[in-house]
């Protein structure tokens, strides 16, 4: 299934108030809200050529939006401080940066998850995900598809964390069962490059293998409100203010 209700907000630095009152209806009902790109988006192709003086992992975590010039402007353009203000984030901060790579007849799929899953904070709803598609995103090569209304719980029971274990014994490790999602209900997201997919940090979401003889990339960005939120010190990776810097 594709997602049945395509908004109409275009990604833009002045969106009208018809177009803000949308896009917040959208999000709360289904937990994600998606901004169209209008025109060529010649940001996405100076990401893609940035990327490409590097080596081509499945994924570049963590620091991008801090270390590299193209995509420290990108994380902190004001279109993206308009869209956090949009979902009424007072203190935002970006906690996360990750570059996705889904080649051609090769990227695999990204089982079904939720972003707190692996980011926990309290409350538990106080994290968001912004994902660029840096490549045209459809069915064939791998784009996002997530459960409608799946935001919509009081907690978090599977969690990715560290152990603080000294003895040797694993670092990382999961708790608690993983859950088991209807696969039926899952609908899939096309988008155009240049276009922005916001992902509340509950909302149950995946993507499927690439098949098809084009990439499918992404640049994707976490965000949690600082105001009156714990960053859990369980997570697999510490609050590091050197790396944790503000939206505002």
């Amino acid at each position: 299934k594709r997602f049945s209700t395509p908004p109409t907000t275009i990604f833009s630095t002045a969106p009208t108030r018809s177009e803000c009152s949308s896009r917040r209806a959208l999000w709360t009902r289904t937990g994600i809200s998606l901004l169209i790109s209008r025109g060529p988006s010649t940001k996405s192709d100076t990401v893609r050529n940035e990327i490409s003086k590097n080596l081509l992992p499945v994924t570049v975590h963590s620091g991008l939006h801090l270390k590299n010039p193209v995509f420290k402007r990108m994380s902190f353009h004001d279109k993206l401080k308009q869209v956090i203000r949009g979902i009424n984030y007072e203190e935002p901060k970006i906690v996360q940066s990750m570059y996705i790579f889904k080649q051609p007849k090769i990227g695999g799929a990204v089982t079904d998850h939720i972003d707190a899953t692996f980011l926990f904070v309290e409350p538990i709803d106080h994290l968001v995900g912004l994902w660029i598609a840096v490549d045209d995103a459809d069915e064939e090569n791998g784009c996002l598809a997530f459960i409608p209304g799946s935001h919509k719980r009081s907690s978090v029971d599977y969690r990715f964390v560290r152990t603080h274990k000294t003895d040797g014994s694993p670092l990382l490790k999961f708790t608690g069962e993983r859950p088991t999602y209807d696969q039926s209900k899952f609908v899939s997201v096309p988008v155009k490059k240049g276009s922005l997919i916001i992902i509340h940090g509950l909302v149950v979401h995946k993507s499927e293998p690439n098949t098809s003889t084009k990439s499918r990339h992404a640049y994707t960005l976490h965000i949690m409100e600082g105001k009156n939120t714990k960053w859990s010190p369980d997570n697999w990776y510490e609050n590091n203010s050197k790396l944790f810097h503000s939206l505002q």
